[in-house]
């Protein structure tokens, strides 16, 4: 696999499409970041680390509206890829749907959103946009 953060998103952006409930993703370490940003972000409902078998594995819970069934997430878009990346300074951090949505940046503190990369006034490379 040459583009793991790519295959995350599209295994969510699939069981969203689907209206799966539970979407289940191999494991890494920037994965669980990924998801715990998500998490606290209130995109997603749940999420549970297993660690069977070499790699581990992540069950997300997947967050829909009660009455009407519409997904918390509307669009999961991949900015920086292997073959491209996308950085952004700590002057020039991306905004999403002006502010309403998120990007999560890979900086050198840590996987963080733009706002929080924006109070610690430090850049990184962009690795997603939700919204």
């Amino acid at each position: 696999m040459t583009d793991p953060i790519a295959d995350y998103l599209t295994r969510l952006r699939n069981g969203i499409m689907a209206n799966h409930r539970i979407v289940e993703v191999p494991a890494s370490n920037i994965k669980r970041d990924i998801t715990r940003i998500l998490y606290d972000k209130g995109y997603i409902l749940n999420y549970k680390f297993e660690d069977k078998g070499p790699q581990g594995s992540i069950k997300i819970a997947l967050k829909y509206h009660p009455e009407t069934k519409n997904p918390a997430i509307k669009n999961l878009e991949r900015a920086s890829k292997p073959g491209l990346r996308k950085y952004a300074g700590k002057d020039k951090l991306p905004r999403v749907l002006n502010g309403l949505g998120i990007a999560i940046l890979s900086t050198s503190q840590g996987v963080m959103t733009d706002k929080e990369a924006r109070q610690k006034n430090i850049g990184g490379e962009v690795l997603c946009y939700v919204y």
